[in-house]
């Protein structure tokens, strides 16, 4: 192990998913396949979205920041993870590890607010449709993304300089696929009282206050949905609304198991199973969801493929 200064290691030992040769082919496979898959997925919908005027709304533009952020999601991980299967490489330096770990929790930070923007725009849209294009202009929606990742990043960047002060002296061996808070924090051999507190608070904050607004806005939909005279209107609203809830569900119950803990995770292997759920097939399955339950995304992809072939 080298020694940096005499107590900081310069470099970590990811772990990844230890097996036999021939399986560590497979994985090798399925994750490349995975990785393939959600890149070009979710440059459909960007592409889709920027190609259909009919699709030039708040919500398909919210849409496309989370299909880029997707995008990002996952190649912060999944490379570096292809690399261990394909050279048994597995160490990352000290350095490279801060910059993961702060990119990663930096877009989970994002989507955790970006998935209660795309609520509220939901919620104005079903409860105050005559006033909505006029609230959710192009102005304030782009006001909206911006704000968005620059809270994420500054919320990740506060939580990445206190694990970077604190003093990593050995052992180097990161149980997990990826530098992550948990696993790294269970390195240090420093007092971390202090970082796991602010750790979990601005956890809480950044998962919980979204969480929250998220689920206000689904009352006053559910509300609004109810009151409405038709069914047809009623099918449209849950409609338009059923794939982004699904989308919360899924990414939401992941990571507050991670992240939502007064002290850090132990280092279980359980752990790793339930970070490729949010890390890995959340990014793979937000696109299908969202085509399979939006008639207007379905319509425009199917447009765009039959214009591609002809």
């Amino acid at each position: 192990m080298e020694i940096l200064n005499g107590n900081n290691i310069t470099e970590f030992i990811l772990i990844g998913f230890p097996t036999r040769s021939e399986l560590q082919n497979i994985l090798f496979a399925a994750f490349l396949i995975i990785y393939l898959l959600t890149v070009i997925e979710n440059v459909v919908i960007i592409i889709t979205v920027k190609c259909n005027v009919r699709l030039h709304k708040p919500m398909y533009y919210l849409l496309s920041s989370l299909s880029f952020l997707e995008i990002w999601y996952v190649t912060v991980t999944i490379p570096n993870l292809l690399n261990i299967f394909l050279t048994q490489n597995n160490r990352i330096s000290f350095l490279a590890c801060m910059t993961q770990l702060y990119i990663f929790i930096s877009l989970a930070c994002t989507e955790c607010v970006l998935l209660a923007v795309m609520a509220i725009d939901r919620c104005i849209a079903i409860c105050f449709p005559l006033r909505y294009p006029v609230i959710m202009n192009d102005t304030f929606c782009l006001q909206l993304a911006i704000g968005t990742w620059a809270l994420g990043f500054s919320t990740a960047l506060i939580k990445a300089i206190l694990i970077f002060r604190l003093r990593f002296c050995g052992p180097n061996v990161i149980n997990h696929f990826f530098c992550d808070i948990s696993p790294v924090l269970n390195l240090a051999c420093t007092d971390m009282s202090f970082t796991e507190l602010m750790d979990f608070i601005l956890a809480m904050i950044i998962i919980m206050i979204p969480l929250v607004m998220i689920i206000i806005s689904y009352i006053y939909i559910l509300w609004a949905v109810i009151r409405m005279p038709n069914n047809h209107g009623r099918q449209k609203a849950f409609s338009t609304c059923a794939s982004h809830l699904t989308v919360v569900i899924i990414f939401y119950t992941t990571t507050l198991f991670i992240y939502a803990r007064p002290k850090k995770a132990t280092p279980h292997n359980s752990n790793k199973l339930v970070a490729i759920l949010y890390s890995v097939l959340t990014p793979l399955l937000n696109p299908i969801i969202y085509c399979l339950r939006n008639e207007e995304v379905k319509q425009a992809i199917r447009k765009s493929f039959v214009h591609c072939m002809a």
